[in-house]
Order: C-alpha cells, then sequence, then structure tokens
C-alpha cells in the first residue's frame, strides 16, 4: 500500500493511556502510515513523548523500534506506581451482591483516600509531597523530543490562572509541560512555568480540563488531513449511574470528553460548509477524523484502576489497544487519505 500520512491525537486518562500504548505499538507494524504530528494530553502526552523520541531518534524504519522500545519502557516504570487497595482483594475472594458491594467500598481503604482527597490538598503534605511521574518524566530525551527531525509534537495543559488551554510545541516541550499536562490538582501540586508567552511565571493544572486531546494544532496546512483519536474515556455508557462512585466517575468522563466533543462538533460544522460550497475552495481545511476506542473494556475496568495500575491491568490494557487498532486497520486502513471514518453528525449530536 502507499504511504498514507496521519496525525495521531492521544486522550489522557491516567493508567487507561497503556491502552494507547497498545493501539501505538500495533500502528507501528504498518510501514504504510506515516506520522505526521502528534497532540497529546496527560497519559497522551507521556505516550506521545515517548513516541516522537523513538522516531526522531531511530530514522523511518529504526525508529519504530526505538519507539516501542521507548513505549515499553515507559509502561514498565509506570506499573511500579501502584497502591494498595483493600477493597478490591475482598471483592474479588467473596462476590457479595452490589449493595454489599458498595457499603464495603464506603467503608474503604479506597474510600478513606478519596474523601482525604477531597480535605487534604497535596500542599499540605509539604516537604513529604512527592510527584511520582516526575521520575519517569525526567528520564526522557528531550533533546529527540524537541527535534525537527521526526513528527511534530504538541502537549496541551491548562492554565489555572487564565482557565485557557496552553499548547505546548517545538523546543517548549519540557519535563515541566509534561507534568503540568498530567497534573491533576487533587493528587498534584499545580506545575509552575515561566511562560515566555505571557511573561510571567504560570501554574498549570491537567490538560485534560481544556483540550483532551487539543485537535486544532493539526490543522495547519503542512499537515495531513486525517486525524486518528485514541479515545480512553467512555463517550457512552449505558445504565443511569447510581452509587456515588459511579456517578463521580461518569461526571469524571463527560467533564473530560467535552472539550473534544466541542472540536468535533467545530469540525463537522466547518465540513457541512465546505460540502455546500459555503466557503471559498481552500479556505478551510477539510479534516477527516477516524477513531480508535473500546468503550466496553474501559466501563468495564472503571476510575479506580486509572490512578492504581497493576501490571495485569496495564497488559490488559495493551492486549486491548493492539486489537482496537487491528479492527480499525481491517475496517478503515482504506479509508485513511480519502473519506472520514466517524460519523460526526451521530458522534456529537
Amino acid at each position: 500500500m502507499d504511504t498514507r500520512r496521519i496525525n495521531l491525537a492521544l486522550q489522557g486518562g491516567g493508567a487507561h493511556g497503556a491502552f494507547t500504548w497498545g493501539v501505538l505499538d500495533r500502528l507501528l507494524d504498518e510501514k504504510w502510515i506515516e506520522i505526521a504530528a502528534i497532540s497529546g494530553t496527560s497519559a497522551g502526552a507521556l505516550n506521545g513523548a515517548a513516541l516522537k523520541a523513538g522516531l526522531a531518534k531511530g530514522g523511518r524504519d529504526g525508529g519504530r523500534k526505538a519507539a516501542r522500545e521507548n513505549l515499553d519502557w515507559l509502561w514498565s516504570q509506570v506499573s511500579e506506581i501502584s497502591d494498595l487497595r483493600l477493597d478490591r482483594w475482598v471483592s474479588a475472594l467473596f462476590p457479595y451482591p452490589d449493595g454489599i458491594n458498595r457499603w464495603i467500598e464506603t467503608f474503604s481503604a479506597r474510600a478513606w483516600m478519596d474523601q482525604m482527597a477531597r480535605l487534604v490538598s497535596p500542599y499540605d503534605l509539604g516537604p513529604f509531597y512527592v510527584n511520582p511521574l516526575e521520575r519517569i518524566v525526567e528520564r526522557f530525551e528531550f533533546g529527540a523530543i524537541c527535534d525537527t527531525a521526526g513528527p511534530a509534537f504538541f502537549v496541551s495543559a491548562t492554565n489555572v490562572r487564565t482557565g485557557k488551554i496552553r499548547v505546548f510545541s517545538d523546543g517548549e516541550v519540557s519535563a515541566k509541560a509534561i507534568l503540568a499536562s498530567a497534573c491533576l490538582p487533587t493528587l498534584f501540586q499545580a506545575i509552575e512555568i515561566d511562560d515566555p508567552q505571557t511573561g510571567t511565571r504560570e501554574a498549570f493544572w491537567d490538560g485534560g480540563f481544556t483540550g483532551n486531546p487539543a485537535l486544532f494544532p493539526l490543522f495547519e496546512k503542512q499537515f495531513p488531513r486525517d486525524i486518528v483519536i485514541v479515545n480512553i474515556n467512555p463517550l457512552l455508557r449505558d445504565g443511569v449511574p447510581k452509587s456515588p462512585g459511579e456517578i463521580e466517575e461518569r461526571i469524571n468522563e463527560i467533564s473530560f470528553n467535552s472539550s473534544l466533543l466541542r472540536e468535533l462538533r467545530a469540525i463537522g460544522f466547518v465540513r457541512r460548509l465546505i460540502a455546500e460550497s459555503r466557503v471559498p475552495e481552500g479556505a478551510m481545511k477539510d479534516v477527516l477524523i477516524h477513531m480508535v476506542a473500546d468503550d466496553k473494556v474501559m466501563t468495564d475496568l472503571g476510575a479506580t484502576s486509572k490512578v492504581a495500575p497493576g501490571i495485569g491491568t496495564l497488559e490488559r490494557l495493551k492486549t486491548a489497544g493492539q486489537a482496537a487498532a487491528d479492527r480499525f486497520l481491517s475496517a478503515h486502513g482504506a479509508d485513511i487519505g480519502v473519506r472520514a471514518s466517524v460519523d460526526l453528525a451521530q458522534l456529537v449530536g
């Protein structure tokens, strides 16, 4: 097959980003796919950095091998960041009815930690505060990440002062920028960066609040029309959440998908204008959207596994990502460069 260029948009979602690890691992098998640009948020920024560094450093064929090795290393490191959730193995050993399980959850170590997150700020920890991602991110190869070789790379974070999205690109992508993109404010202290755009020292939180992931950096003329979104926050969830945990989980999913849906709605509007010849030819880019996702896997896992990754869960997610990418390539590989494979009208309403 002739070479086809794509942009990747990698969503954030904590340890569920291991699903994206599997998707990227599968896409790297296809030598006819060339990745022109990457936009990543939170876990998507970590995956994007590992991918970009490998592709920039290793050339066309060696870069794929290097990127795969980088991703394997990244998630081997993430697997070491875990916590002990007493209620998880209690529920597994004794499969009580849902009502009793909810009672156990209410008085579990996890529930205690969740309540503490609402009462105790990361700033209350004083000298004992540690961002567990820092030791991983600081070992990234930023010379390769910021290199002009390989795909362009964009990382999104949220400016705490203004509430606006901040997209870091090219030489701006640093360890702090990636940590900022993954900075959930209930878990981590804000990441402070001297920002030349504003001329002041700015504090940043997770990019998922404002762009999860940001698509607009990929609209530039030098990039291809096709954007492949790797989605790890379920867009659809059947049934009405009833337990406190289920309700909070769905609220978070809706919140972290809202910016993506807004951008997809705007893309759909522009595509209609172009199709109806209501704008001059070439005035606006006719973007083709594709999506790789597995909502069933994500809804089965639940939100707890986002912050308590075990190696078994990560491997399961990687396998699910590989399978989802394989299904996408079989069903829509031929669509790349030709037509969109996502019905935006149906998706965003």
